[in-house]
């Protein structure tokens, strides 16, 4: 029996990983923190899990942390798990963190996109970029993962085969994305007011937005070569779910076998990537709509031979592979598990 913590366990996403794993039978979460509701049971902040579990919120301690866990979940506001990560590694504790601490590798680029300067660089090169497609086997080995952002997940992996393959220009692409409200948390604001927050489509940090970092680095990784992407997020009146709709322009005349063939050599034997490009049925092409409450990143295209550019679609629920269905997906890798374990659920229809 494995024992896992979950550390920020009030949120969205915190609460999204007590719902994978506290039904789990090889695994027992032995500690969900929050000082907001410290002493209260879990369920009365997750309605969805009573009769479910007992566990109440505790205070954050280190010491309890390492006296009652193995590995440790940090489901924490960026800025925050930086200080708390290399204390947790120094009592021998595993830690996936799915905040954006540790996922740029370049300190400096902390200081570009996230106004601070980061204080342990040496652990962001020892940390894994948790993206298990592009990263099982470092993923296995890793005693700290650095879960990917939402928007990022759904775009790197829409993108990853295209740019590797020299298929289209890889400074220039541009990234168009449509998240629902629950990709903000669960602090409100008066922009995710019920009021105001029904029926938009709503562009913001219409340049420049974050998690371009994470997108560029992978892409630049897997490809070895610059890589510039234009990329601007939508609010949209749904609750979970994200579509990436991503543009690029073609190098040399493409055919349409050569995208297929670069779509499946990368993502062969990836239980979570589904390609959906299809003439009959309800989903044609990805709709986060057919992967809510499910693990799974549908990712489809079209060519269009006339402008010379791929559009490429990818649709994910935001708080399942594109945070903690992910995270757990990365700690059964780590546990030297099927990967899929606790995850193979379809996803619900109709919502």
């Amino acid at each position: 029996m494995v024992n896992v913590g979950i550390v920020g366990a009030s949120g969205y996403t915190g609460g999204e990983l007590l719902r994978l794993l506290v039904s789990r039978q090889d695994i027992s979460v032995t500690l969900a923190t929050s000082r907001k509701h410290n002493g209260e049971y879990v369920f009365k902040v997750h309605p969805n899990l009573k009769s479910i579990t007992t566990l109440k919120f505790s205070n954050p301690s280190i010491d309890n942390i390492a006296r009652s866990c193995d590995y440790v979940f940090l489901a924490v506001p960026h800025g925050s798990a930086v200080n708390l990560v290399p204390k947790l590694l120094e009592v021998g504790l595993k830690v996936i963190d799915l905040s954006a601490d540790f996922r740029l590798k370049d300190p400096k680029d902390y200081e570009k996109w996230y106004g601070f300067k980061h204080p342990f660089p040496d652990l962001l090169e020892k940390a894994v970029y948790g993206l298990p497609e592009l990263h099982f086997d470092e993923i296995r080995k890793a005693n700290l993962v650095a879960n990917p952002g939402c928007t990022s997940t759904a775009t790197i992996l829409s993108l990853a085969p295209l740019v590797k393959n020299n298929l289209i220009d890889a400074e220039k692409i541009i990234v168009d994305i449509k998240i629902g409200s629950s990709g903000v948390g669960g602090s409100p604001s008066i922009f995710s007011h019920h009021p105001e927050r029904t029926y938009v489509v709503r562009p913001y940090q219409v340049v420049s937005h974050r998690h371009t970092a994470e997108i560029e680095q992978e892409l630049r990784i897997i490809s070895n070569k610059k890589v510039k992407i234009g990329m601007t997020p939508h609010a949209v009146d749904i609750v979970r779910g994200i579509l990436s709709t991503s543009y690029g322009f073609t190098n040399e005349r493409v055919q349409l076998s050569q995208i297929w063939h670069a779509y499946r050599e990368a993502y062969n034997g990836r239980k979570f990537v589904r390609f959906v490009k299809d003439q009959q049925g309800l989903e044609k092409l990805p709709d986060p709509k057919y992967v809510i409450g499910s693990n799974f990143c549908d990712i489809g295209f079209e060519l269009d031979e006339r402008f010379g550019r791929i559009v490429a679609f990818s649709a994910i629920d935001n708080l399942m592979k594109g945070a903690s269905g992910q995270a757990v997906q990365n700690l059964n890798i780590m546990l030297g598990l099927d990967e899929t374990t606790g995850l193979l659920t379809p996803s619900l229809h109709p919502v």
